[in-house]
């Protein structure tokens, strides 16, 4: 079918010819796309694609050298119009979902649209290439703009939103929609000078005339559903708000950030934990991929802080984990170790946060939270350095505990408690003395006794206790000036396994570095 005879199909609004430019015709299908009923949208917009991929609408599109005005703001007008029949529904309430019904009736849509933005996208992109890249047209050229250039630019933002919407594995897409929706982005990558999707984003700063980014205008988008009443009333938002964050890194991040962090907090003082951990993650992404000076800049860091460590509380594993990793991270942002000559006791972050993790861990009873306690307490003990003599009453009851409860089938808590006692021999032996010593290796025997014992455990895991269980005892040995030798070599066949017995007269006999 020609594109006489597809426009003499189409119930346009006013009258148009096909000898006119496609430019002439957006406004009329825009409004027609807006002003059609349910019924009719999706043969409305099958007969679109088909105009975009007629072979003489091509020839319609104004030249890359056209100086004609408007043109961007027509094919942005078409998209906006396409894309807001498609717009997800609302929920009433940040508790309410929306029934399965109404994304039923957005699935098909998806679909016909995203073929007319492959179409028009293709089409953009062969003119994109007639006009030449920055080099070949020159610097006068540049300036001027290729037209299918500017309507790329102009129209990139939303059609990247409404892709990243639909291509989600989300209860509003199904397979063949998120299909279509990144058939949309693959096209978008392809016509434009990008590479991928974080390089779309950010676009290309390193030399004039580089690849522009679209975070600024994507963003825009996003902002007036970027706050507390708008937000949870659609996983949309938050979804296409993290995917833009997480693929935004140093430096480009930093102009952003007024923008991205305050979602961002929005998110971890949300009572529901897929939002609350979506929430740590941004923020620790903006933490790893932002100058500390900018971090600080308003008492940003502070901000964060606060946030973060409140969520320690929770008392759910996947939100502790996230947290104490992005804890380890913020807090060189806002202080210096406590190690370090120059730090004060008195305000320790580092010091608030050990103390609090060694309450938790004490009167913890669930072995998927211990495990997390337990893997984050050896590099929280090894930052704080000598200064966890502060807190060795309490690390003492916390390891002692810690090793007496078994954790199958990996044994991960009393792994990572062993690293964590031979963190606290380095770092604080001054304070570990003699009883200390006798304590700590009680606990390490029983342990050795409880594993070699279990015929359930696998020997990988067996042989990562005795090799940490070695570490500790020589460690022991030399906190208590090598007094524990004698003890040691005095254990016979009678009293363990021969396993234990080689590792213990093993341990004795080799000498540990001071």
């Amino acid at each position: 079918m020609d594109l006489s005879s597809l426009l003499s199909s189409l119930p346009l609004p006013q009258p148009v010819t096909p000898a006119q430019p496609i430019t002439a015709l957006l406004s009329s299908l825009s409004t027609l796309i807006g002003s059609c009923t349910d019924n009719t949208f999706l043969s409305v917009v099958a007969k679109v694609e088909q105009i975009f991929t007629a072979e003489d609408c091509e020839r319609k599109l104004p030249a890359a050298d056209d100086s004609e005005q408007g043109a961007e703001l027509e094919y942005l007008s078409l998209s906006r119009a396409l894309i807001g029949r498609c717009a997800l529904p609302l929920a009433a309430d940040d508790v309410s979902f929306v029934a399965e019904a109404e994304y039923e009736v957005i699935r098909p849509r998806v679909t016909a649209v995203s073929h007319v933005f492959v179409a028009l996208l293709r089409i953009l992109g062969k003119r994109r290439e007639e006009g030449g890249s920055v080099s070949e047209r020159g610097v006068a050229e540049d300036e001027r703009g290729g037209v299918s250039e500017r309507i790329l630019l102009t129209v990139a933002p939303d059609i990247c939103v409404f892709a990243v919407t639909h291509f989600q594995v989300a209860p509003w897409s199904s397979s063949s929609s998120r299909s279509d929706a990144e058939k949309v982005m693959r096209a978008l990558l392809e016509v434009g000078p990008w590479t991928d999707s974080a390089h779309l984003l950010t676009g290309d700063k390193k030399h004039k005339g580089g690849a522009k980014g679209i975070l600024g205008g994507f963003l825009e988008l996003l902002q007036p559903q970027l706050n507390k009443e708008s937000m949870f009333r659609s996983d949309a938002v938050k979804l296409l708000f993290s995917w833009a964050l997480l693929q935004v890194t140093r430096p480009d991040l930093s102009q952003h950030l007024p923008r991205l962090l305050p979602p961002s907090l929005l998110l971890t003082d949300h009572y529901r934990p897929e939002n609350c951990i979506l929430g740590v993650r941004c923020l620790h992404h903006i933490v790893l991929h932002t100058a500390c000076a900018d971090l600080r800049q308003m008492n940003r860091a502070e901000v964060m802080y606060e946030a973060v460590f409140r969520l320690l509380y929770n008392g759910q594993p996947q939100i502790t984990q996230c947290v104490l990793s992005c804890l380890m991270d913020l807090l060189p942002v806002l202080e210096k170790p406590p190690s370090s000559p120059s730090s004060s006791p008195s305000t320790s972050r580092h010091d608030a946060v050990l103390r609090l993790v060694l309450a938790q861990m004490e009167a913890e009873h669930k072995l998927a939270l211990r495990r997390v306690y337990a893997a984050a307490l050896p590099p929280l003990v090894d930052r704080c350095g000598i200064a966890v003599c502060r807190h060795m009453k309490r690390l003492e009851r916390v390891v002692l505990g810690y090793l007496e409860v078994s954790d199958p089938p990996d044994e991960t808590s009393r792994i990572q408690t062993l690293l964590c006692l031979n963190k606290i021999l380095q770092n604080a032996w001054p304070r570990v003395d003699q009883r200390r010593a006798l304590q700590f290796l009680r606990a390490v025997l029983r342990l050795l006794v409880d594993v070699s014992s279990d015929s359930n455990l696998k020997d990988s895991v067996k042989q990562e206790v005795f090799v940490q269980s070695a570490a500790s005892i020589r460690l022991l040995d030399a906190c208590s000036n090598g007094t524990l030798k004698c003890l040691l070599l005095q254990v016979n066949s009678e009293h363990c396994s021969p396993e234990i017995l080689q590792l213990l007269h093993s341990a004795a006999t080799t000498q540990t570095p001071t």
